[in-house]
């Protein structure tokens, strides 16, 4: 004899998006924002379903075994928000589903927001210019990724990208480099200006020429692979700035990543660390693979 839970999601998979969509409005137990680094708590037989960023994304638990879908939308206006329903359908089955097991009566599911696991070439829409012993900061707002994490010690067992990744490659040839992502930015230099949004985090970036020659940036390379994300006051995402200095020699520059958030991130609390950590000292590389 099959289980209530069971017979309903197996009618649950018939449905199309817009129809499971109407279903958790129906059956709804809760419709909230998300929250970072909360535990929520399921029964057997529920779906969240989350609406952030680029991403749809839902979470079930039943007795034996999570579920996990996603799928990313391509949208002129995003919303701004982080939408949450919790209910008792799923999407289509075209949807892929990754299945984990449930160990014990863990009912306990946290979203925890990590950067890139690799760096990220940040090309500004419009290029900027760095005068001769100048320097300046840019704000640059990248897309997080969402851990979901499994029961009270917070087992990671997925990790979803809020934004289709872009892959390029970043070297002086083919083959020595590596692999990176790509994103556009406005490259804002008023903080002011810097949409908020829960799925991305404001990474300040300050760079210094010293050379005596003006700096095109036309891209930079950001290390995201080495950036925590902290939340502040306000429940914005910051990770700590990132300081780059080009000197005299046109090859060469030093990165260094600073322990915590700018003082204009106001005071925060950490929510995710690093995917590696930084070793002391400056982070080096050459010019050509920071803005190269």
């Amino acid at each position: 004899m099959k289980q209530p839970a069971e017979r309903s999601l197996k009618r649950s998979l018939k449905h199309s998006p817009q129809h499971s969509l109407a279903a958790d409005q129906r059956w709804k137990s809760s419709n909230d924002d998300g929250l970072w680094a909360s535990p929520y708590t399921l029964k057997s037989g529920e779906t969240q379903h989350h609406s952030l960023g680029h991403s749809q994304i839902w979470v079930t638990l039943l007795d034996m075994e999570w579920q996990i879908r996603s799928q990313q939308e391509e949208q002129q206006q995003v919303p701004k928000d982080w939408k949450l329903v919790t209910g008792h359908s799923l999407p289509s089955s075209d949807i892929p589903v990754q299945r984990f097991i449930r160990n014990g009566d863990a009912e306990m599911v946290t979203y925890v927001p990590a950067m890139a696991d690799r760096p990220t070439v940040i090309r500004p829409y419009q290029p900027l210019t760095i005068a001769a012993d100048g320097q300046c900061v840019i704000y640059v707002g990248t897309a997080l990724w969402m851990n979901v994490c499994i029961g009270p010690k917070q087992v990671l067992v997925a990790s979803i990208p809020l934004s289709e990744p872009s892959l390029t490659w970043v070297g002086s040839n083919t083959m020595e480099g590596e692999l990176c992502y790509s994103a556009q930015s406005y490259a804002r230099l008023a903080l002011d200006a810097v949409p908020k949004r829960p799925w991305r985090a404001v990474t300040p970036v300050n760079i210094h020429n010293r050379r005596p020659q003006p700096l095109l940036v036309e891209r930079f390379n950001l290390p995201t692979q080495l950036l925590s994300i902290h939340r502040n006051h306000l429940g914005q995402l910051w990770t700590p700035g990132v300081n780059v200095e080009v000197d005299t020699d046109v090859n060469a520059a030093s990165m260094r990543v600073d322990p915590s958030p700018p003082p204009a991130a106001g005071p925060c609390e950490p929510l995710g660390p690093a995917r590696e950590q930084v070793s002391r000292g400056r982070f080096v590389r050459t010019l050509d693979r920071i803005f190269g």
